[in-house]
């Protein structure tokens, strides 16, 4: 039992020699979309600018995303293979690695692989991206040294605050605390811990700034007053109208045709009338008998007159060939509402008018998420997918929540969701170009409208919004990469708070002996715009929230702080002594040196 225990201490660490004599711990990421790119990128902007570790990432042979998937990344190695299995992972170097993530959409597929891994590496750190909270379960019982997470789950908080217009609803708690983001207004002045961000010019978002006191997103500790999120939703929910039965109506009956035939029939009945009014003045009647001579003559036929003149004969004529075109319309109409109906119904196209919901444009994993959380704070849902068998379909119908089947870039399928009318739109699908559209689309009927655009990547998304002004965009597996690459280097992440498109984290990091840190004062944690100390936690003793600044920094004591990424690879470096110098190779012996030719004497040759 020492054994396993002394390995994974090594790992923790961070300083596992392998056979080669190379002391740096090897990570492997197997991924196949952004989520990968972004733990990898994290990953090195962690440790690998300081040469600390050694990442490969296994992708499939051909591109399975839009997006980047990580392969194109300077610094690590990269391994092509389209099966997750034993020969695969000795290819990349797993033996003997320090962790594996593995961050496939496919949790049947990531069970697999961690199977065949072990297989592999016995002693192996575990990080696997998972959906189904049944087989995560699972999971954990077979690989107890594992972290099973969800990017869905951590990003679906900062979509649906960022529809009701709030902060993200993070919340955590620590050392006895629950802490939660919140702007300052909602809160009381003794329950702010720190200031966290700067959001009154959208265009300028300072995070961590160093004039705290200017923060409008401050982190608070929870004291029974509700968060942001939660009293927007209630605001929301209490300023819902009713529906409108009329506009109900109105739209059945525009969706009970096909415009085609819609307008062959409003011809059709227009050409009627005219010859209807023309043969009231041929045979000089009034308006009641010739709308009754109208409709007789045009669906049942009137008997032959010669008598009559010859004008009303005429339109006698035309009017019964007219009507031999209007009893087959009207056949077409009643099957082509019957047909259409049916449609729209099973697709969900005919809704009532709505004011005041939530469009949810995806049901995916973050979608699904999205909705149900929406849904927990009592806020009107309707979705849209492209098919009926999406993921979080049964989970709509179990919630009650209308699901309109149909391309969201189409402006009809948009108002079947009354979007005109709703308080935001979520448009999370995994297609940038279906997402920009629907975004667009929308837009143009209602240019008031939240739009939380799902985009995956970030410089489009920047581009985006100086162009077409939509500035809530997020990033699935921006948001979550920090929480995986914190889980695969064994450190625990205790939230990540998202601001704008910035990720806050907060970590707690000990001081290791022999660190830059070790005998220096709490002041010197702190950087404006990087790091901020939340909490100090001495050897043996409770945390401390309020600690004095002049405070010296032992070996063992722990540092709760909120940081950026750039900020907490700094601090890790301070809190950890550096790296053991690898001796040199030692020097190969001299050949011996050739004997030393006779100096001539005088007089000899």
């Amino acid at each position: 039992m020492a054994e396993p225990l002394r390995d994974r201490a090594r790992r923790a660490t961070g300083w596992r020699l392998r056979a080669n004599g190379e002391t740096r711990p090897h990570y492997v990421v197997c991924g196949n979309d952004p989520l990968a790119y972004w733990v990898v990128k994290a990953l090195l902007a962690t440790e690998l600018a300081q040469g600390r570790v050694r990442i490969t990432l296994v992708v499939p042979e051909r591109r399975r995303s839009e997006g980047p998937d990580g392969r194109d990344v300077d610094g690590i190695q990269v391994v092509r293979a389209d099966r997750l299995d034993e020969a695969a992972f000795r290819r990349a170097g797993l033996a003997g690695a320090a962790g594996l993530a593995l961050l496939q959409q496919d949790d049947v597929g990531n069970m697999q692989a961690a199977l065949c891994a072990q297989e592999v590496e016995p002693r192996l750190r575990l990080v696997v991206r998972m959906f189904n909270t049944s087989l995560a379960n699972g999971l954990r019982e077979l690989f107890p040294d594992s972290a099973v997470l969800s990017d869905a789950s951590i990003a679906a908080p900062a979509f649906v605050a960022a529809a009701l217009g709030e902060v993200a609803p993070t919340h955590f708690r620590h050392a006895g605390r629950t802490l939660y983001v919140a702007r300052r207004e909602d809160v009381r002045a003794g329950d702010v811990v720190c200031g966290l961000a700067v959001t009154t010019d959208p265009a300028l978002v300072r995070v961590l700034p160093a004039d705290e006191p200017a923060a409008d997103v401050v982190l608070a500790e929870a004291t029974g007053q509700p968060a942001g999120t939660e009293l927007a939703a209630r605001r929301l929910v209490r300023a819902r109208r009713r529906r409108q039965p009329l506009a109900v109506l109105l739209r059945a009956v525009r969706s009970f045709a096909t415009r085609k035939i819609g307008i062959a029939v409003m011809v059709l009945l227009a050409v009627i009338a005219v010859l209807g009014w023309l043969n009231s003045r041929a045979v000089d009647v009034s308006w009641t008998e010739a709308l009754y001579l109208t409709l007789v003559t045009t669906l049942s036929g009137q008997d032959p007159d010669v008598t009559k003149p010859a004008a009303a004969q005429i339109m006698q004529v035309v009017l019964n060939l007219a009507g031999l075109a209007l009893i087959p319309l009207i056949t077409a109409v009643v099957v082509d509402g019957i047909v259409n109906a049916r449609l729209a119904l099973h697709a969900g196209r005919i809704q009532p008018q709505r004011t005041g919901h939530v469009v949810v444009v995806g049901l995916g994993n973050i979608g699904t998420r999205v909705m149900a959380q929406l849904r927990d704070f009592g806020v009107e849902v309707v979705a849209i997918d492209r098919t009926a068998e999406a993921r979080g379909a049964a989970l709509a119908r179990r919630l009650g929540v209308p699901l309109i089947v149909g391309d969201a870039a189409r402006e009809e399928t948009l108002r079947s969701a009354s979007v005109e009318t709703c308080q935001a739109l979520v448009v999370v699908s995994t297609d940038d170009g279906v997402n920009l559209r629907a975004a667009l689309n929308a837009r143009a009927l209602n240019a008031e409208l939240r739009v939380v655009l799902r985009l995956f990547d970030g410089d489009f998304a920047e581009r985006i919004q100086q162009a077409f002004g939509i500035g809530i965009s997020r990033s699935v597996s921006y948001l979550a990469a920090p929480a995986f690459a914190a889980a695969l280097l064994d450190r625990a992440v205790i939230a990540t708070i998202p601001v704008d498109r910035h990720a806050l984290l907060v970590v707690e990091v000990p001081v290791v002996a022999g660190a830059p840190l070790d005998g220096r004062p709490l002041a010197a944690v702190a950087r404006p715009g990087e790091v901020r100390l939340l909490a100090h936690t001495r050897l043996g003793q409770r945390t401390d929230w309020k600690a004095d600044p002049r405070m010296v920094i032992s070996a063992g004591d722990r540092l709760t702080v909120v940081a950026r990424r750039a900020g907490l690879a700094a601090l890790l470096r301070e809190s950890t002594p550096p790296p053991p110098a690898v001796p040199p190779a030692p020097a190969a012996p001299a050949a011996p040196a050739a004997p030393a030719a006779p100096v001539p004497r005088e007089g000899q040759d």
